[in-house]
């Protein structure tokens, strides 16, 4: 909650103007971000330590109920940011580190559909940004003083260019170091820049697919990059890499209590032919001694939405199926950035249909291909995955044979429909907004999964929900249940979960988790003839 007390809000125009204060002794000081009465993260508050909490001073505000406030902090420890964005948009303003009392001074001001990330070297800022025509992101330079507060993006100057289909999906720096991220084919890599020669080279890794993250902001003055690294099949590893040389070096690995060797299990990347020609990556795990076939069950994964890239990273939990003789799969579906921005564009607002083809077409040519049959392939997914599987059940029931669809988010059209809900404004620009357009009203009520129920045969489904779920609220997945109750033709399980203690990532704490996962397997080995 926020203070009941302080001086007015310094948001919009004034919050921009003057120049920074002098430097001095700083304050102990603490930023912290307030929600509203609807549950919105909209206002920046600051707190000196020791100081009655009703004197704690609104430094912004946000006007825009779409727009949601955040607070981040450069790895070079000086500069405190405030980032205002939706999905499409973003906005940042900065403070001094050493004069936290400054009013906050914006970087760059908001433009519909043009996004920016802000980190900091030395005397300038450096950006990750859409703007320019670069939908892959491009990364380029700004200069932190000398300029009227929100200066026009014409100042930026390119750094590295924008290379299409070859997504630079996060940068980082460290001391003479720009660090970039960057996502080809579902697949990402690291780029190492040395700032002060502007060469360039790439982490090298020998799986060809995998998964990693790079760990910045733990050291700004370093020669080392921490980084995280797995695989299908590879327990993540944390790895330090020196810079300079080259030089690697292992500094923890994940252990598997019950043993886990990595070349018993067979990595695969296929690629789906969509409806429209579109080739829809899907990788692959199975064991190397369990030649797949017709009754091979198969669990097929997927998300596909928000720009989300669905990463084949390693999870201990998919051996309880995969041991078992179970392959698993991921689909790297339009509306998630798995082959660049174009592959989230093509997923969205009236593309969205494309995400739903996608899946089906997964499955479908997993079957074709030899992995177990129409029929036997189980499907998963949670939240805007959950609406996943709601959709494809209801446009082709007859080529799943089970579903869990976890904190699903079924109930599309109508929570679009109610502004007073906390998400529902940001969400517009993913989904569309049905208040003030027909033709996204139309839309959203043509796949709407619980507004698309019809009679006919459903495969065996699982569905979780969350009681004090702020996202997916808990009685969409209710009323999805009962639609299909009242309505599917089969008398196969139908089955809803719903956790009294849990939100949208589940129960907390690591045993009930763990009871959730086994809940989850247990009705695929069920379903599949493993348990009776």
């Amino acid at each position: 909650p926020a203070p009941t007390a302080g001086p007015a809000p310094t948001a919009g125009p004034a919050a921009t103007a003057g120049p920074a204060a002098t430097p001095g002794p700083a304050p102990p000081t603490l930023f912290y971000v307030a929600l509203d009465d609807e549950y919105r993260p909209l206002k920046v508050y600051r707190h000196e330590l020791g100081a009655d909490r009703s004197a704690d001073v609104l430094v912004y505000e946000e006007p825009d109920p779409g727009f949601f406030v955040s607070l981040e902090q450069t790895e070079s420890r000086r500069y405190i940011l405030i980032r205002t964005r939706n999905h499409t948009t973003d906005e940042y303003r900065y403070i001094p580190v050493t004069q936290p009392t400054a009013p906050p001074r914006l970087l760059a001001a908001r433009e519909a559909g043009v996004e920016y990330e802000v980190t900091h070297h030395e005397d300038s800022w450096i950006i990750r940004t859409n703007d320019g025509g670069a939908p892959d992101y491009r990364v380029v330079t700004a200069p932190v003083e000398g300029r009227a507060p929100g200066a026009p993006r014409d100042t930026w100057r390119e750094l590295v260019p924008h290379r299409p289909g070859r997504m630079i999906s996060s940068v980082a720096c460290l001391s003479g170091y720009l660090v970039r991220q960057e996502i080809v084919e579902a697949v990402p890599t690291v780029v190492i820049r040395d700032l002060r020669h502007g060469s360039e080279r790439e982490l090298a890794f020998d799986e060809p697919v995998y998964w990693t993250a790079i760990e910045p902001g733990f050291e700004f003055q370093t020669r080392w990059l921490r980084f995280r690294y797995s695989s299908l099949s590879t327990p993540e590893r944390v790895y330090e890499e020196e810079l300079d040389t080259g030089r690697r070096v292992l500094r923890k690995e994940q252990e598997i209590p019950s043993g886990h060797r990595r070349d018993d299990y067979a990595v695969q990347r296929l690629y789906a032919p969509a409806p429209d020609g579109e080739q829809v990556p899907v990788s692959l795990l199975r064991r190397r001694d369990a030649e797949p076939g017709p009754e091979t069950p198969v669990f097929l994964g997927g998300y596909g939405a928000y720009g989300i890239v669905a990463g084949a990273a390693f999870s201990p939990h998919r051996f309880s199926l995969v041991d078992r003789g179970f392959v698993v799969g991921i689909a790297h579906i339009r509306g998630g950035k798995d082959r660049g921005t174009r592959w989230y564009q093509e997923g969205k607002l009236g593309k969205k249909p494309n995400t739903f083809t996608d899946f089906i077409a997964c499955a479908e040519h997993l079957a074709d291909c030899g992995y177990g049959r129409r029929g036997r392939i189980a499907i998963g997914g949670g939240s805007a995955g959950g609406m996943l599987i709601g959709a494809v059940l209801n446009m082709r029931p007859e080529l799943f044979g089970a579903a869990v669809a976890e904190v699903p988010f079924v109930d599309v059209l109508n929570t679009m429909l109610d502004e007073t809900l906390p998400l529902t404004p940001p969400e517009w620009p993913e989904w569309g907004n049905p208040i003030e357009r027909r033709e996204d009203y139309d839309l959203l009520a043509s796949y709407s999964p619980y507004d698309n129920v019809r009679p006919q045969d459903y495969p065996p489904i699982l569905v979780t929900a969350g009681v004090s779920d702020p996202r997916v609220t808990y009685w969409e997945p209710a009323k999805w249940v009962a639609r299909l109750r009242a309505t599917k033709t089969d008398r196969n399980p139908l089955l809803l979960h719903t956790n009294m203690s849990a939100g949208h990532a589940g129960p907390g704490g690591r045993f009930e988790h763990l009871r959730e996962l086994a809940l989850r397997f247990c009705f695929l080995l069920w379903i599949f003839g493993y348990a009776k």
